[in-house]
């Protein structure tokens, strides 16, 4: 049996990696007004941070149509797979996991598909996927692999800084002078995103000490599988690098530039980390 690996463009895995690992990637798509682009196809990464800088406007993401997934799964079967396993975005942020499942039950669809919620995003998806990748290279049955992204989904942490609350006033989640005062104070919003969801974790009353929380998070986790250094076109992204120099492991990282899907709600200056505890 031939397994192929499909995933969402929320995985943030780079083109270089999908073609290595022969995954397919079914992009999201970004609307900023009135103007819709396909994530990563029509708009790039650093193009999209372009135009984010300059919209007055937080920018929308929409789910790809089932029609696109049914393509990509065809194609994968065209090219000689006998199953497809789709591991997608947390089914908790985003409706593309729906539109992989209708998806997967259509008649037009002519390959065994399993639908995998990673419970996940950006580099957390990507490390997923990549383990998918490389079992379905080694031979791996569909069950197998189906149990491994399962499996490494509730072992999956993702943690996060944000630089400013800009964004978070763009979208409505916080008003203008709770903006403005955060401004003035410096306050940086700390998120934990492990479960799926965004949830909370603090804050910190400047850059350098809500950084020292994302690496206290690394550092309590002790031993860790898949670690990847998240970063939406953040300044301070190389002296970050150099705090964790101490860290084993750290040297084998994954650096992953956080794109258009998860970088809309979080915008630039976004620094995390994300890795798989050990059962």
């Amino acid at each position: 049996m031939t397994i192929r690996i499909v995933t969402d463009s929320a995985c943030d895995l780079s083109d270089e990696e999908l073609a290595e690992w022969g995954i397919g990637m079914v992009p999201l798509s970004i609307r900023f007004g009135d103007d819709e682009f396909v994530d990563r196809t029509e708009l790039s990464t650093p193009d999209f941070y372009r135009r984010l800088a300059s919209s007055e406007e937080l920018p929308e993401t929409s789910a790809p149509a089932p029609g696109a997934f049914v393509a990509m799964f065809n194609q994968m079967a065209s090219e000689g797979a006998t199953g497809v396993v789709c591991i997608n975005l947390s089914e908790a942020l985003s409706a593309t996991i729906q539109s992989a499942r209708t998806a997967a039950k259509s008649d037009d669809v002519e390959i065994d598909v399993r639908v995998v919620n990673s419970k996940s995003v950006t580099g957390g998806l990507g490390s997923i996927v990549l383990a998918a990748a490389s079992a379905a290279r080694d031979g791996a049955s569909i069950d197998e692999i189906v149990a491994l992204a399962e499996g490494m989904s509730g072992r999956t942490r993702v943690y996060a800084t944000l630089n400013t609350l800009e964004y978070l006033k763009k979208g409505g989640r916080i008003g203008g002078a709770q903006a403005a005062l955060g401004a003035v104070l410096s306050i940086k919003p700390l998120l934990d995103l492990s479960s799926g969801e965004v949830v909370a974790a603090g804050r910190q009353r400047t850059r350098r000490r809500s950084l020292e929380w994302v690496r206290e998070q690394l550092v309590n986790a002790g031993d860790v599988e898949n670690l990847a250094i998240l970063h939406s076109q953040a300044d301070d992204m190389d002296d970050f690098l150099a705090t964790l120099q101490d860290i084993p492991g750290v040297d084998k990282a994954r650096v992953n530039v956080i794109g258009a899907v998860i970088g809309t709600h979080g915008g630039p200056g976004v620094i995390g980390i994300t890795y798989q505890v050990h059962d």
